[in-house]
């Protein structure tokens, strides 16, 4: 049994029963069918986001830094199309169809992610004579080995330059010592397998617009204005997002690993498939909310006999088309978003000079711009979480929990090489406990840990609150990026634990997750909250759209940054381990660095600008119904009943 299912399974009993109490006794039957379709749609993304970057740099051989621009791609064109869907909802499907519509793209796009094609190879010519490296196992499992006349051979980086060919006979066709420039190295793709995880991508991406952006809305619409059980609801909603999330990470990382990428990928496709099926089927219980604003006008024929909802689905062929190019072609995207930045800046530059009537309003629109700067700098550390952190987990990261075997009520506890050690073979995997953590599944962390201090930090802002001590939004955001810097000083800091394979203890990682999940709790439940309070009623669209395109940066940005982190590999393995160490925590302390800097300028800020909000907290002053609270890593949670409009979820 995999020790991570076991905790898994211990930590869901004791934070979901009560959730599920909830959900039977107090809530619409409706928020039930959202709670599972929306958990099953972050399983299905979570798990692909777990083991994506290892798919990249090791079954298509993607450099570092290619790997890690290209998930930055995708990951910040995720966050700018839910703006599309959003739109589309709003003013021809509808939510409910819009929702079912990007549920199956996603199903679609997730198991269009099983088809792994053939692996890249990568081969080695010297003296006219080609080598083929030969890979066995995934993620840290890993293994590279260079065939010589049909015998494997690990290999290494020669002290002073140079590739060594570890035990290689004297007599062998090839020198154990390979100088530098001496050969040359080569990558056969599959043009058909590469060409299909583009695809997928498009479809993912494409059906997360449609999707994302619309099932929170239908949560609020559940409920009457003024229904004290909103918050409460949306609470339980998120919760379910972490559940899917935790458990991506942790079954997907697992499959992918011992059974393979298509099995990782599969079972996200098939949690998608489940979730269409949940909201399909659960329609009645909705209570015949997110329907079309105008059904007359979605069913009217327009080209022929096609009416406008059927041009809308078929329009996605060539968007996908358009994905499709775009997410190959990073370059492009960074640009898209530089345009998007000066084009958003000069506009919020023009609210706040012209469209502004009162002191009051610039303050609170000029807040509302310190915070979004605030949430591009805290998502950026954040989410190196897929990239420049998954990459050290499975390279310098001792991942056992365990120092040596033992048991466990009297099963055997520990590594297999532990086990073999204590002369306790392993037998069938349910007859002894596995203490191994895969790569993938750390990122189990960050949600675990949120379905853990969330009720926690929700009664403490409420007991703050009470006695008015609750921190002010920029105070928060402060702290934040403190505890993201410092989750990454962390990992610095214990560079003297490496051991002699260079890794680190996991407990070093797993401090940094619980000091970047504390951080997201103290910014992630502000967030759209504040903006849409302070914002001008008038362009309270446009600072969502901002919103979502400072998430987006964030990824795009970090992305580029996992990519300085990144080392030399062959065949997808690491040359030299001390090297991928010292890179990593190159980058880490810089990211720290940032991270503590951009905490203690916002904390002094906080003391010179929290009256710029002008009452808005406390209520007096113009400003929407209070916002749901966020609780994981979501960060759009929108309250959308109050923002019909927008449809930003």
């Amino acid at each position: 049994m995999n020790i991570v299912v076991v905790l898994g399974v211990i930590i869901t009993l004791l934070t979901g029963l009560p959730v599920l109490l909830q959900l039977l006794r107090n809530h619409p039957r409706g928020l039930i069918v959202l709670f599972f379709a929306e958990m099953w749609e972050r399983f299905s993304y979570y798990g692909m986001r777990t083991i994506l970057i290892f798919y990249l740099t090791q079954h298509l051989l993607f450099d570092d830094n290619i790997a890690n621009s290209q998930y930055g791609s995708y990951t910040s064109l995720v966050y700018l199309l839910p703006l599309i869907g959003g739109v589309l909802a709003d003013r021809y499907l509808g939510t409910r169809k819009a929702v079912a519509f990007g549920a199956l793209l996603l199903v679609a796009g997730h198991l269009a992610m099983a088809v792994e094609g053939e692996p890249t190879r990568e081969t080695l010519t010297y003296a006219g004579q080609s080598y083929e490296f030969a890979t066995e196992g995934r993620m840290d499992d890993r293994q590279v080995r260079l065939m010589v006349e049909g015998e494997p051979y690990a290999f290494a980086l020669k002290e002073g330059g140079g590739l060594q060919i570890i035990d290689l006979p004297a007599t062998a066709s090839l020198p154990a010592v390979l100088a530098d420039g001496s050969y040359q190295l080569a990558k056969t793709a599959d043009p058909v397998g590469i060409n299909v995880f583009y695809l997928a991508l498009s479809l993912i991406i494409l059906g997360v617009g449609f999707l994302k952006p619309n099932i929170s809305t239908i949560v609020g619409q559940l409920y009457p204005q003024g229904d004290p059980r909103r918050d409460s609801g949306f609470t339980l909603y998120y919760y379910g997002i972490n559940l899917g999330a935790f458990w991506a990470s942790v079954l997907c990382g697992l499959l992918g690993q011992q059974f393979g990428w298509s099995y990782g990928f599969g079972l996200a496709g098939i949690g998608m498939a489940l979730g269409w099926v949940v909201f399909v089927l659960g329609k009645p219980l909705l209570q015949g909310k997110g329907e079309p604003p105008n059904p007359e006008l979605l069913a009217k024929p327009v080209v022929g006999p096609l009416n406008r909802e059927w041009l809308i689905y078929l329009s996605t062929l060539p968007a996908i088309a358009a994905i499709w190019w775009l997410v190959q072609r990073e370059a492009v995207v960074g640009q898209v978003l530089s345009v998007a930045i000066v084009v958003s800046l000069a506009i919020v530059a023009y609210v706040i000079i012209r469209v502004c009537q009162t002191r009051v309003e610039r303050q609170r629109m000029m807040l509302a711009m310190v915070l979004i700067f605030g949430s591009v700098v805290f998502w950026t550390l954040f989410e190196q979480a897929g990239t420049s952190l998954n990459l050290f987990a499975a390279r310098n990261v001792d991942l056992s929990i365990t120092g040596q075997a033992s048991t466990f009520l009297g099963i055997p506890m520990g590594t297999p090489d532990q086990l073999a050690a204590a002369g306790m073979a392993p037998g069938a995997w349910w007859s002894w406990i596995d203490t191994r953590f895969g790569a993938a599944q750390v990122q189990s962390f960050n949600a675990g840990f949120i379905l853990i201090f969330a009720p926690i930090f929700a009664a403490l802002w409420a007991f703050l609150g009470r006695r008015n001590m609750d921190p002010d939004p920029t105070m928060k955001f402060g702290l934040a990026l403190l505890q993201a810097g410092l989750g990454f000083m962390v990992v610095v800091w214990s560079a003297g634990f490496a051991d002699p394979t260079f890794r680190l203890p996991l407990m070093v990682l797993g401090l940094l997750y619980l000091l970047h999940t504390t951080g997201e709790l103290f910014l992630s439940p502000v967030g759209l909250s504040e903006i849409t309070k302070l914002s001008l009623a008038s362009v309270v669209s446009f600072m969502m759209a901002v919103w979502f395109l400072s998430s987006s940066i964030a990824q795009f940005v970090g992305g580029w940054i996992a990519g300085l982190a990144g080392t030399a590999t062959l065949g997808g393995q690491v040359l030299d381990p001390a090297a991928a160490l010292r890179s990593s925590l190159e980058v880490f302390q810089m990211l720290g660095y940032w991270g503590l800097g951009a905490g203690a300028v916002f904390i002094v800020l906080s003391f010179f600008i929290k009256g710029w909000a002008h009452g808005v907290e406390t209520g007096h002053g113009p400003s929407p119904e209070p916002i749901a609270p966020t609780v994981d890593g979501e960060r759009q949670a929108v309250n959308p009943q109050t923002l019909r409009d927008d449809r930003l979820s």
